[in-house]
C-alpha cells in the first residue's frame, strides 16, 4: 500500500515533467477549486491507523457520519490529496441501501452529500468518485469509504496530534512562535534542514511508512555506514522501480525543533533525465506521519503557518 502509493507519486510527477514544459506541468498539478463547504469545527477526534502490514503508520484514518445515516464509516487524512474524494465501489452499496438519503450520479463519477466530523459538518454539490475502494459490507463496523484532502485543512486549522492519536479541526488559534511554509496547489512544502543543508520536503501523510524519501546522493550521506539496508520493487508504468531503506542517525531542524531521523530511502530505476526533471522542481524530498510520531502538527494552510511540538 505504502510503496504503491510512492511509485504512483513518483512516477506522475516524472510522466508530467517529461511530456513537457511549464504551462502544461502548471496544468497538470493545479487542483481543481476548493467547492468545499465547512461548517464549525470539531476536537479530538480519535485517529485509526492502517493495520493492513507490517508498518502501522502507513495510513490515517478518522470516523466520519454522513448525514441521514446513523452508521459510522472511515475515510483516509492525506495531506498529499489536493481534493476530498470517495471512492466509488464503497459507495456503491451506500446509495443503494440509503437511496432516500444520499445523492451520486455513479456516472458522473459525482456525489452530493454532507457528511460530519464529530461536529463539523463537510459538504458539496461535487465530491469526486475514484473507481477505487472495496464494496462496503454494512455488517461490518469499519468500513473506508474516501479520502480527506488538503482542500479541508485549507479550510480550517488542523492539528495532528501524534502522541495522543487525536485530531482536531478550528477555526483559529494564537500562531505565536510559528514557521512559515509553502501550500502551492494544496500541497504541503515544509522547509527543513539536515547538517546545514536546507530542503524543501512535500509532506504526504499517504507515504507515511518512510520518514524521509530522497535522491541517492542524499540517502548517501544521510544513511549510517555499514547500517542495515531493506529492499521493496514494484512495477509501475511498465518501469520496475527499486526503493531502498537504510538506517540513518541524524536530526532534521523543523523551525526551532530537531526531530530524529532514523531512516532514509530513495529509488532507483529512474533515468538521468528523469533525476534532472525532478531536480528542477524545487522538491528534494517526501516526508510522512512517522517522523511526526510523539509530537503534535498545527497546520494554518490558508496562512502557510505550522508549528511542531
Amino acid at each position: 500500500m505504502i510503496l504503491k502509493r510512492v511509485l504512483l507519486i513518483v512516477c506522475v510527477t516524472i510522466i508530467l515533467l517529461s511530456l513537457g514544459g511549464f504551462f502544461y506541468l502548471k496544468n497538470k498539478f493545479t487542483p481543481a477549486e476548493n467547492c468545499l463547504t465547512v461548517s464549525q469545527f470539531t476536537q479530538n477526534i480519535p485517529i485509526k491507523w492502517n493495520t493492513d502490514d507490517e508498518d502501522t503508520y502507513s495510513a490515517m484514518y478518522l470516523p466520519i457520519q454522513i448525514k441521514g445515516i446513523n452508521r459510522t464509516f472511515y475515510m483516509q487524512l492525506d495531506c498529499g490529496a489536493p481534493s476530498t474524494l470517495f471512492y466509488k465501489r464503497s459507495l456503491y452499496s451506500i446509495v443503494n441501501k440509503f437511496s432516500d438519503k444520499l445523492k451520486a450520479d455513479l456516472k458522473q463519477n459525482q456525489a452530493q452529500l454532507t457528511f460530519y466530523i464529530g461536529n463539523m459538518s463537510v459538504s458539496s454539490d461535487s465530491f469526486s468518485l475514484l473507481d477505487y475502494g472495496q464494496h462496503t459490507d454494512l455488517n461490518k463496523d469499519f468500513n473506508i469509504i474516501g479520502t480527506i484532502g488538503t482542500d479541508l485543512l485549507e479550510k480550517r486549522v488542523t492539528v495532528l496530534d501524534f502522541k495522543n492519536e487525536r485530531c482536531s479541526f478550528i477555526q483559529k488559534m494564537p500562531e505565536d512562535d510559528f514557521t512559515d511554509f509553502e501550500f502551492k496547489n494544496r500541497r504541503i512544502i515544509i522547509p527543513a534542514t539536515i547538517e546545514n543543508r536546507k530542503l524543501k520536503l512535500l509532506y504526504d501523510s499517504g507515504s507515511s511508512g518512510y520518514e524521509l524519501i530522497t535522491n541517492k546522493s542524499e540517502w548517501e550521506t544521510y544513511r549510517t555506514p555499514n547500517g542495515k539496508i531493506t529492499t521493496d520493487k514494484g512495477n509501475s508504468w511498465g518501469n520496475t522501480l527499486t526503493v531502498i531503506s537504510a538506517s540513518a542517525n541524524k536530526q532534521i531542524l523543523f523551525g526551532n525543533l530537531n526531530l530524529p531521523l532514523t531512516k532514509v530511502t530513495y529509488i532507483e530505476g529512474i533515468s538521468h533525465i528523469q533525476k534532472l526533471l525532478m531536480k528542477k522542481s524545487g522538491m528534494q524530498g517526501m516526508i510522512g506521519n512517522k517522523i511526526f510520531k510523539g509530537h503534535k502538527i498545527i497546520l494554518d494552510c490558508k496562512n502557510e503557518k505550522y508549528k511542531i511540538e
